[in-house]
């Protein structure tokens, strides 16, 4: 009986020393092939994976076929005959003529003739995992006991590989799950602190589409919300913006997953999208859907079309990562929306109370002036005395006249229009301080001319800053600054009146509309006040001279 001799024993070491070093399965299973045939001398070797049931081979590789006659075989074995006797008794089998054996089915047409074989399993963790079957020693000699020992040393070698092999790549896995988790949290995180700086609606959306795509890595990104029984484009990210407005109807695809509030990742976009959604499916295969969903009310759909790395079709994890997007890009829509209904309620508002001032305004004042006129020259008439009544009339239509003029300047100044901003302010505090008594003290040093929202808006706001001294502070002296910085224009009005509370707030439409007009112009309001202490107002208006931006 032959054994193992020293230059086989050496070769196993040296054979097991490679294969556990190897961490890919593949390369693993290719070189217990090659390494099998080598030391046994087989025309043939072959390696069988067993499936998760354990009951069939998954997987077959053999060495020492050339492509022709594996054509001619076609379909590679399952695991029955001969094979299938180490599946159901995982030990050595070693057989002169294979095809003498009960079990055997022959071979089918095509099949090179074989008639020695040797089978060993390989059992990785006290379970088979596969098995190593060789056939055909060179010489046309049988296989013996050294041989089998050989194989079996070899696959007992090829278990360690292979369970080595097994647990690095389940390893490398988690560790790529673990990134990729960690990446779209990172990615979410700053997305959701991006958009929570945002309250103007059409920069939400835009940042939603923008970021979307990159955190998916689409090549078209669309938002779609509902909008009279329908769904809009409302921003769309790698295609042509023209896109945005069209429609879709709600029985379509992602209409379903409004309605529905569940995500569909779609393989073939021709198939479900087709004819619903032209504007983003232009050549598109395959596309991923997510609801945008907040406090039980659906606003609409997110839809990521064609990923651009890794392939064109969306995976678990990317819908993963949208649906953690999406529920933050619903938040900061729905916050969106809010805020721009507020600003609109209150902006209508804003002008009814502008509506009624000027109507009280014109009643208390013009029209009784008016209807005063009227009375005198009718007495004057009866009474006969013209002269007397006329230079009565000329002194109230004077007085009406300086009355209408100011209620002109206050909605629009010509000074402002024709002198600029330093002089319209200057003449404001003149007039301010005649009408109410109250000293004001103004000094504006501007460059030059700016544009004419931002002149108007510093003098809104100055306007504003005055009345509210006067009228709700019964302040005896304010004081006003505007000066000029490099990109901004600072304002700043203060008085030694009563003061309030700013964290309580007012009733009033003053400071609200001194806050919408400023955020209009880009700039913010900043309020200092207490009871009893006066109030300080400081503004900031981003922007230029006209001169300075027009070159």
């Amino acid at each position: 009986m032959r054994t193992l001799d020293e230059h086989t024993l050496r070769r196993l070491i040296d054979v097991g020393r490679a294969l556990t070093s190897d961490l890919d399965i593949e390369v693993v299973l290719r070189r217990v092939l090659h390494t099998a045939r080598e030391l046994t001398k087989a025309r043939y070797a072959a390696l069988g994976i067993l499936d998760e049931e354990r009951e069939g081979l998954e997987r077959f590789h053999t060495v020492g076929l050339d492509e022709r006659t594996r054509a001619r075989i076609g379909e590679p074995p399952h695991g029955r005959g001969v094979l299938g006797v180490l599946i159901r008794d995982p030990r050595p089998l070693r057989l002169d003529d294979v095809g003498s054996h009960p079990s055997s089915f022959g071979f089918p047409p095509g099949h090179p003739p074989m008639a020695g074989f040797l089978g060993v399993p390989i059992i990785v963790r006290g379970q088979a995992f596969g098995n190593l079957y060789l056939s055909e020693k060179a010489g046309g000699g049988a296989f013996d006991e050294a041989d089998e020992q050989a194989v079996v040393v070899l696959a007992e070698w090829a278990a360690v590989a292979i369970e080595n092999a097994q647990l690095y790549t389940r390893a490398e896995g988690r560790r790529a799950e673990l990134e990729r988790a960690v990446r779209g949290f990172e990615a979410t995180t700053a997305i959701s602190g991006s958009l929570a700086g945002e309250i103007e609606l059409e920069r939400v959306l835009e940042l939603v589409a923008k970021r979307g795509r990159a955190l998916v890595e689409a090549r078209t990104f669309g938002v779609l919300l509902e909008d009279g029984g329908e769904l809009r484009v409302a921003a769309v990210a790698g295609a042509d913006r023209d896109a945005e407005g069209a429609r879709m109807p709600l029985d379509s695809l992602p209409g379903q997953v409004l309605r529905s509030r569940r995500s569909e990742r779609v393989a073939d976009v021709s198939a479900r999208l087709r004819g619903s959604f032209e504007p983003l499916e232009v050549s598109a295969r395959s596309a991923v859907l997510v609801p945008l969903a907040f406090r039980g009310h659906a606003y609409g759909v997110l839809c990521a079309i064609d990923r651009t790395k890794r392939g064109p079709e969306f995976d678990t994890e990317d819908l993963a990562l949208l649906e953690g997007f999406a529920a933050a890009a619903a938040t900061a829509i729905a916050t969106a929306r809010s805020v721009e209904r507020e600003l609109l309620r209150h902006s209508i508002e804003v002008q009814e109370h502008e509506r009624r001032r000027w109507a009280r305004e014109l009643h208390d004042q013009t029209l009784q002036a008016l209807g005063a006129l009227q009375l005198l020259l009718s007495t004057a008439l009866r009474a006969g005395d013209a002269e007397s009544a006329a230079r009565q009339a000329i002194d109230l239509l004077g007085s009406e006249i300086d009355g209408l003029r100011a209620i002109i300047n206050d909605l629009r100044p010509a000074a402002l229009d024709e002198l600029g901003t330093g002089p319209a302010i200057e003449a404001l505090a003149t007039r301010v301080a005649e009408a109410t008594g109250m000293a004001v003290e103004a000094s504006v040093e501007l460059s030059g001319r700016h544009r004419p929202e931002i002149e108007s808006t510093i003098y809104r706001v100055v306007q504003e800053g005055l009345t509210n001294a006067a009228k709700h502070a019964r302040a005896a002296h304010v004081r006003v600054l505007v000066t000029e910085g490099d990109a901004a224009i600072a304002i700043e009005i203060a008085d030694d009146g009563t003061g309030f509370d700013p964290v309580a707030g007012t009733s009033g439409f003053g400071l609200l509309g001194m806050r919408e007009r400023l955020a209009l112009a880009g700039g913010r309001l900043e309020i200092e006040s207490s009871p009893g202490h006066g109030t300080t107002l400081r503004a900031v208006v981003a922007g230029p001279p006209a001169e300075r931006a027009a070159g």
